[in-house]
């Protein structure tokens, strides 16, 4: 299935158990319209976003992409980002990033590191470890809409969910929201003036960049 020989029932893909990355792809889902075409980033939106469109029975509303060159299916999680069972199509990786970086999609999930007052996000160098951008910056630089999934706090953060809301059992050990964030790998203020809609979502917190920076939009 994950090469394309064998098409697999994807309304029978199991519900992945519910966790903070879940709550947090759950939310960001939330944004999405009908009849669009989305790109999933690897860490907490590829890991979940296709599975929660596959639970809800809502992939045939929306047209889900991997810049591996992928259209369709449920993408696989961790480090085996890049390939999706039951593709609809697969096509070569430099042919998607014309499309990519030329139209541009209507929505991109990515994960995200820290941001800043500015609305600045850094996704490509945490403390030591550069990471990297990967097509990063390629994609969400034309996106429509920028939609960043992330833990509020980082390092060792725990959660539990209830009929009530949120529980932080642990706070994590780094802040996320920080006033400037150690690397630039996406530019709030070009985003602003490119008029592009921009989302940063946590398990607690939902903020909308705006020309004055991020907005605390929901609690």
């Amino acid at each position: 299935s994950y090469s394309g020989q064998v098409k697999t029932p994807l309304k029978g893909t199991t519900a992945i158990p519910l966790s903070i990355r879940k709550v947090i792809g759950r939310r960001a889902v939330m944004e999405l319209k009908k009849d669009v075409v989305i790109n999933v980033g690897t860490g907490i939106p590829n890991d979940v976003i296709g599975p929660i469109l596959a639970e809800e029975k809502v992939q045939e509303d929306v047209m889900l992409t991997v810049e591996s060159g992928i259209y369709g299916g449920v993408p696989a999680g961790g480090i085996d980002f890049g390939i999706s069972c039951s593709p609809e199509a697969l096509i070569p990786h430099d042919r998607q990033f014309e499309y990519y970086t030329g139209a541009g999609i209507d929505f991109t999930f990515m994960g995200a590191g820290e941001m800043d007052q500015e609305g600045n996000v850094n996704a490509t160098k945490m403390g030591t470890v550069a990471a990297g951008a990967g097509g990063f910056i390629d994609i969400t630089s034309t996106a429509k809409n920028v939609v960043f999934c992330s833990t509020f706090t980082g390092g060792g953060i725990q959660a539990e969910f209830d009929e009530a809301g949120i529980h932080i059992v642990k706070e994590g050990r780094f802040k996320k929201l920080v006033k400037k964030v150690q690397q630039i790998s996406y530019n709030g203020k070009m985003a602003v003036a490119r008029g592009q809609n921009m989302f940063f979502v946590t398990e607690r917190a939902v903020f909308k960049l705006t020309e004055k920076g991020p907005v605390l939009i929901e609690i």
